[in-house]
């Protein structure tokens, strides 16, 4: 059975940081892409960043760049997105979304954790 389960959300200021983990298991973790989806009340979920495998290479969404950080420990089953410099606008539900890179495609889906950013 495959499990994301993520954590590390929380209430934050504006300016802070949190650092989100997705642990993987039920899953060969190396043939999966990893990715950190958000969705904002009313708003479409939409992609954050994503990590791939195994080579590891990052692509951030530009309201992101340079504040989040995605990584991922192969050796854990676990991926980790650092983010900095918080804003009001990063409010979300984040998801933990992975994506098999290879022959069958499977794509599985975490339950979501809350990132409130807020004074």
């Amino acid at each position: 059975q495959v499990r994301l389960v993520e954590s590390g959300g929380g209430l934050v200021q504006p300016g802070g940081s949190l650092r989100l983990s997705c642990a993987a298991s039920g899953i060969t973790f190396n043939l999966y892409d990893m990715s950190w989806y958000r969705q904002a009340p009313g708003k479409e979920r939409e992609l954050v960043a994503t990590i791939s495998s195994p080579g590891g290479s990052t692509n951030y969404a530009d309201s992101v760049k340079g504040r989040f950080t995605l990584s991922r420990d192969n050796a854990k089953n676990t991926m980790y997105l650092q983010m900095n410099s918080l804003t009001p606008e990063d409010t979300a539900v984040y998801f933990c979304n992975v994506r098999r890179v290879v022959w069958p495609p499977q794509n599985y889906w975490g339950q979501g954790t809350q990132v409130t950013v807020s004074s």
